[in-house]
C-alpha cells in the first residue's frame, strides 16, 4: 500500500503530506457464509439476477471468508451503505474465475444510487484496466489502459480520488491518473462486476484523505 501511495502522492498533492483517516477494512471474516455481509446492500445497474454472497474459499487473502458475484446481470453492485466518503480511497483484492461475456472486477466510489457512481475495474478477457462513470443508469467511458489480468490469480485494485482528480492503480502501479467531476460529493464505496462474470472479493479497505494539499499548477 506504501508504494502505491508513492506513486500518486505526487499526482494528487504536490506540496503537502497526505494522511488517511477513518480507515477501515472488510475480510467478510466475521459474516457468515451464504448471505450479504453485514451493513452492505447489493443490486444491479440495468437488468439482471447478480448473486452476492460470502463464502469460504481456501485461496483467500485473508481466510476463511471471501465476497463471491455468482450471478449476472447488466452491472451487479454490492456497496457498503453506511461509508460516505467524498475524496479518499477505496482498495480490494479481487480475482477473476470464470464468465462467458466477461471476467471483471471492480470498486465504485461516491455511489449515490444503483444509476450514479464511479467505477474502475479489470477486465481478465480483455486484459485492460478502465474508468467509467455512470450517470442516470448509463455507464460513460474515460479511460482504458491495457494491463495483464490473468484469471484465477488474486490483484489488488485501488483508486484515490480528490475533487476531479483520480487514479487508478492496479498491482501497485498506476495505470489511469487524470480529471473527472461528473460524480461530485460524497457517497458510498463497494465492489462491482460486468455481465457473467464470476469474480471472489477480500480484503476491501477504504478511508479519507485529509490535508492532501493544493493541486499540481
Amino acid at each position: 500500500m506504501k508504494k502505491a501511495l508513492a506513486l500518486v502522492i505526487p499526482t494528487l498533492a504536490s506540496a503537502a503530506i497526505m494522511t488517511t483517516t477513518h480507515a477501515e477494512t472488510v475480510s467478510f471474516d466475521r459474516d457468515a457464509p451464504g448471505a450479504l455481509p453485514a451493513g452492505w446492500r447489493a443490486g444491479v445497474t440495468g437488468r439482471g439476477s447478480p448473486k452476492w454472497s460470502v463464502e469460504a474459499d481456501t485461496s483467500a487473502p485473508s481466510r476463511p471468508n471471501v465476497l463471491k458475484q455468482s450471478g449476472s446481470g447488466t452491472f451487479p453492485w454490492c456497496v457498503r451503505s453506511d461509508a460516505s466518503l467524498a475524496d479518499g480511497y477505496v482498495e480490494v483484492k479481487f480475482k477473476p474465475l470464470t464468465g462467458r461475456e466477461d471476467q471483471a472486477g471492480g470498486v465504485v466510489w461516491r455511489w449515490k444510487d444503483g444509476n450514479n457512481y464511479y467505477v474502475a475495474r479489470a477486465n481478465a478477457l480483455e486484459d485492460n484496466v478502465s474508468l467509467y462513470y455512470t450517470q442516470n443508469g448509463s455507464r460513460r467511458t474515460l479511460k482504458y489502459v491495457d494491463a495483464p489480468v490473468p484469471r484465477n490469480i488474486w490483484h489488488t485494485l485501488r483508486v484515490e480520488f480528490s475533487g476531479k482528480k483520480i487514479a487508478v492503480l492496479y498491482d501497485g502501479r498506476a495505470y489511469i491518473e487524470m480529471e473527472d467531476d461528473h460524480i461530485a460529493g460524497t457517497g458510498a464505496v463497494g465492489v462491482w462486476t460486468k455481465a457473467d462474470s464470476v469474480t471472489l472479493f477480500d480484503d476491501f479497505s477504504y478511508g479519507a484523505l485529509t490535508d492532501i494539499g493544493r493541486p499540481p499548477s
